[in-house]
């Protein structure tokens, strides 16, 4: 079999040592984005940088006469604004989740717990009944800690990227008055923030778990990777709420804004006058922010626990192969550095001169990223594993060699990049299919809507055809470890990938702060330029997202098949197949709910701006202030409302199943959702994504179609704005929630298979 080459000690150097670099280099990050100050004084407008990205420091403002002073001063105004409301319904929604995770947590004790009757005796090893392992009791405790580990991990991400994010927004606004490149950087920078913070806080928090339960579990690497799985379980729950809840929110209000602001009063996206614009601009911190990091974090945390636990009943953990055993952490590790080093190549080496070059730029990145990471996996898999090994397979045990397990990661890795490209491809107003899009508004918003769902189906053949490859290459090769290292070869340029996501949403804050501070026109377009490339990288990240929450959730369900002792789940016999039905309609009642909230929280809203437009004098002629913090409230508590049913069918649904109905059932339930949930998942961001930029595309008018089918307030426009009215829920709520339950409801049932298989199938037994 051999050793590997990296002892073990170097190993858990390795580890903790890129995890601390990341930290640092997202602190130098930050300490480089507040150098642009929020006070007025020269030192905001010239800091001795010269012509780099290809503009002199004066500022358009000066250029055009206007007031320098007063236009900081706004900014700043607005953006604490936007910082006050994002933090306040992040508290508010960390109260309610705050609750339900200590019942969740009480309960995953007492389920577990009872399995072997509170016993504290240790007992025969599931995988090995020769040896002795660990009290169920003591499962049930470190998989509790473990879930509150991952739980808070997991909103502690969240919170950091949005403070980040309402941190960045003003600055990248005011940098926007000395060139695009600048606002770029600055943007990037603050993404970079959160995607390093995140993927280096998640690797830190997981390896201190590891590192302390051992001294409990000692050889018993079975029991001790079983009960990190709550790692995973407490970081994707939170996700859930974060997603669904800051979802809610920021569709609501940007339903309401755009129907009553854009379609009913003609006025601008962002006008200050506009009573929701306020609402708008903190939803995208909390739902594309602080949802989406808190959603990434859980695929990470639930690839790496799924990769460990299948390790530990493999040759890794027989033999007590500590190196091997943390090939997982190390490929995340080695993750970090290279995007470390592929960060460098948009902030340093080279310039956004022109706006035409933001979107390469940021494509630039996935590219670099995924190429230096194959060399990096390259090596890891050189050093870290032994020339040939075995993996756990359905209770046989298969040879493996450390070539294959290489192509496994790699696989998924290069998977990852062409769903992001396809994606890219279906939602950017560069390619032809949004221009069609664009196009089919000239007869209205019905044709618009036709052909925004035709390509959403459409784009879901090329990703799910990546997958499919995927897990037949890493199932071929080392069975469900493989695709669980697939899922994190994947994610393994996580951070990136975040900072991409991340840059988005601040790019769109950037331009609603422009628009609030009454900036030159010229700026808002730059402004526009960023947004528009950041939509597209959403997209891009919502694709990674979904991409991997499926390769994820395939390998949670592999190790909660063996878990629950199932020697095969046969199609054919009624209690799977209608364990596959009712899961594969569950992604359609989720969907139904988290749409309903959001139109039912649209339609209070839309009321709300109405009235204020209706009856406050003034208003429309900009004399008098709308009652933002009305908006505000309206979309809290509506979020919070209507957060909790989507969030406890999908929390539900394992334990009814898995208590009533039995573990055949649920694993046909686990494969029924994962099957549907994918496909709705991609149809409904890509639909969404495509809707929003074909709207940018009639806005910006920078070809002649485009030009045809403006300006703004157009027919067409009018159209176009609808479509993406429509496509808002679809691609910033049911979208990207929809991974999370098909990752969640695995790695629930992963973590109480042990109760499900003993007490289990209450209904079956009694007939």
């Amino acid at each position: 079999m051999g050793a590997s080459i990296l002892s073990d000690f170097g190993a858990e150097i390795l580890i903790p040592v890129c995890a601390v670099i990341g930290i640092a280099f997202s602190l130098v990050q930050w300490v480089l984005v507040s150098k642009v100050k929020l006070s007025p004084g020269r030192d905001s407008v010239n800091n001795g940088s010269g012509a780099k990205n290809g503009y002199s420091d004066y500022l358009i403002e000066e250029e055009e006469g206007l007031n320098d002073h007063s236009v900081v001063l706004k900014c700043a105004e607005i953006q604490s604004a936007i910082s006050e409301g994002a933090t306040s319904f992040l508290f508010t929604e960390y109260q309610y989740v705050g609750i339900f995770m200590v019942a969740f947590a009480i309960l995953i004790f007492l389920f577990l717990g009872s399995v072997e009757r509170f016993s504290s005796k240790s007992q025969p090893c599931t995988y090995g009944k020769s040896k002795i392992c660990k009290p169920a009791l003591a499962t049930a405790a470190f998989s509790t800690i473990s879930f509150l580990l991952g739980a808070i991990t997991s909103v502690v991400s969240g919170f950091l990227g949005m403070k980040i994010a309402t941190y960045a927004n003003a600055r990248t606004t005011l940098e926007a008055r000395k060139g695009v490149g600048k606002a770029f950087i600055t943007a990037f920078r603050s993404g970079a923030v959160m995607g390093f913070l995140l993927a280096a806080n998640g690797l830190l928090v997981l390896y201190i778990a590891i590192n302390l339960f051992k001294l409990y579990y000692g050889d018993d690497w079975s029991g001790l990777f079983e009960a990190i799985t709550g790692y995973g379980l407490g970081g994707s729950s939170m996700a859930l709420f974060g997603r669904v809840g800051g979802g809610i929110y920021t569709k609501a209000a940007d339903v309401g804004a755009d129907l009553v602001g854009k379609v009913e009063r003609n006025i601008p996206e962002d006008d200050p006058r506009n009573p929701a614009v306020i609402a708008d601009n903190v939803g995208d911190n909390v739902g594309d922010i602080a949802g989406m990091g808190s959603d990434l974090f859980g695929s990470y945390a639930e690839s790496s626990c799924a990769a460990l636990v299948v390790a530990s009943i493999s040759s890794f953990g027989i033999n007590h192969e500590l190196t091997p055993m943390l090939y997982p952490l190390i490929i995340s590790s080695v993750g970090i550095i290279v995007c470390l080093i592929t960060t460098l190549f948009a902030t340093d080496f080279f310039e956004i001169k022109a706006v035409k070059e933001i979107e390469p730029s940021l494509k630039r990145q996935l590219i670099i990223s995924t190429v230096l990471m194959t060399i990096g996996i390259g090596i890891v898999s050189w050093i870290a594993l032994p020339s040939s090994f075995t993996i756990f397979n359905f209770g046989d045990q298969k040879a493996v060699k450390n070539w294959q397990l290489f192509l496994c990661v790699a696989v998924g890795l290069w998977a990852g990049l062409i769903i992001g490209f396809v994606t890219e491809y279906y939602t950017s107003n560069a390619y032809s299919p949004v221009q069609d899009v664009a196009d089919s508004c000239r007869t209205g918003a019905a044709t618009n809507v036709i052909f925004g769902l035709a390509l959403g189906y459409k784009s879901c053949i090329i990703p799910i055809f990546a997958i499919a490859i995927s897990i037949f290459v890493s199932f071929s090769f080392a069975a469900m470890y493989g695709i669980a290292v697939s899922a994190l070869g994947m994610l393994s340029t996580i951070a990136t990938g975040l900072a991409i996501d991340a840059y988005g949403p601040i790019s769109d804050n950037a331009g609603g702060i422009a628009e609030m501070a009454g900036m030159s026109h010229r700026i808002r377009e730059r402004t526009d330029a960023l947004d528009a490339a950041g939509n597209t990288t959403a997209a891009i990240g919502k694709g990674f997202a979904i991409g991997s929450a499926a390769l994820v959730s395939l390998a949670l369900f592999g190790a909660f098949v063996s878990r629950a002792a199932i020697s095969t789940v046969d199609v054919l016999t009624p209690k799977v197949f209608i364990g596959l039905l009712v899961g594969a309609m569950l992604p359609y009642w989720f969907s139904a709910m988290t749409m309903k909230s959001v139109g039912s929280a649209a339609l209070k809203m839309v009321e709300e701006v109405r009235r204020q437009f209706n009856t406050i004098p003034g208003l429309m002629e900009g004399t008098t202030k709308p009652d933002y913090a009305t908006c505000v409230k309206i979309s809290t508590d509506a979020s919070i409302k209507e957060m909790i049913p989507p969030g406890a069918l999908v929390m539900l649904t394992p334990l009814v199943v898995g208590i009533f109905f039995g573990v055949e059932s649920l694993s046909g339930v686990l494969a029924g959702s994962l099957v549907s949930g994918v496909q709705i998942a991609i149809s409904a961001s890509n639909t969404g994504g495509a809707w929003d930029n074909a709207k940018k595309y009639i806005e910006a008018g920078a070809s002649p179609h485009a030009k045809s089918l403006g300006p703004k307030g157009s027919d067409p426009h009018k159209a176009a704005v609808i479509g993406d009215t429509i496509g808002d829920p679809l691609k910033d709520t049911s979208g990207p929630s929809l991974n999370i339950l098909i990752k969640l409801m695995a790695v629930e049932s992963l973590v109480f298979a042990p109760f499900f298989a003993t007490h289990g199938g209450l209904l079956f037994k009694l007939f």
